[in-house]
């Protein structure tokens, strides 16, 4: 059994949920607030980031990047077709650009600042960075999840699926860090159709149901959070 340290609204923490329930390995959640610096923590990652994973025999494994990897290592020839990571170097390629695109440009653009200002703020301290919520932080991330999702639409369109014709990680990231923000309903999905349903898609796969299960006290879900058919 693997052990994650994780935080229910991290984006990347929820990638590696997604790829952990899609390989159907055995996972232990433990939730971490990264602003305490848990002494703990910090021990074995000095980085104070989530997620990151505990293996038997390995070192601790962090970052979402790193982990991937090492699950696909692990696991992946062992599941034949349902390998999250193509056989080709061409198409690998194409699955790690669209990891960073979502795991770093997404998440500084978008997801992070949103996940922030609104959830993570009403559970630090004034020391630690708490406190209302920045308008203009939140502003600025509401206007740039229109061109990512026109992105997302735009794929959809020419491919099954974001980076191919089967599910990759490169689907797993992209719905991970939108689905973080669709809990607050911060994802204007009338405005593409295609980016929608691709979203839909994913979202009904069986590794999905558990952060859909998962409810933040004095923060509702947005109506489309846990509507399969929204």
């Amino acid at each position: 059994m693997y052990t994650l340290y994780h935080h229910p609204f991290c984006p990347h923490s929820r990638f590696i949920r997604l790829v952990i329930g899609e390989y159907g390995l055995d996972l232990r959640l433990v939730e971490e607030r990264v602003w305490e610096r848990r002494e703990a923590f910090l021990a074995l990652n000095p980085a104070a980031t989530t997620p990151m994973l505990i293996a038997e025999g390995f070192p601790p494994i962090p970052g979402a990047a790193i982990i991937c990897e090492y699950v696909d290592e692990a696991h992946g020839l062992g599941v034949g077709d349902r390998r999250l990571l193509p056989v080709s170097m061409a198409e690998r390629i194409e699955v790690r650009r669209l990891m960073a695109w979502f795991n770093e440009k997404f998440f500084e653009e978008v997801s992070s600042p949103l996940v922030t200002e609104r959830i993570y703020k009403r559970f630090m301290s004034e020391e630690d960075g708490g406190g209302a919520p920045a308008a203009d932080v939140m502003r600025a991330a509401k206007v740039n999840v229109r061109y990512h999702l026109s992105y997302i639409g735009w794929l959809a369109k020419t491919r099954n699926y974001l980076a191919g014709d089967r599910i990759t990680y490169a689907d797993l990231a992209a719905a991970a860090h939108l689905s973080a923000i669709d809990y607050l309903g911060d994802v204007p999905w009338s405005e593409d159709d295609a980016a929608k349903a691709w979203y839909a898609r994913v979202k009904s796969r069986p590794s999905f149901r558990p952060l859909l299960s998962e409810w933040l006290a004095g923060v509702p879900a947005s109506r489309t959070y846990v509507d399969l058919d929204f």
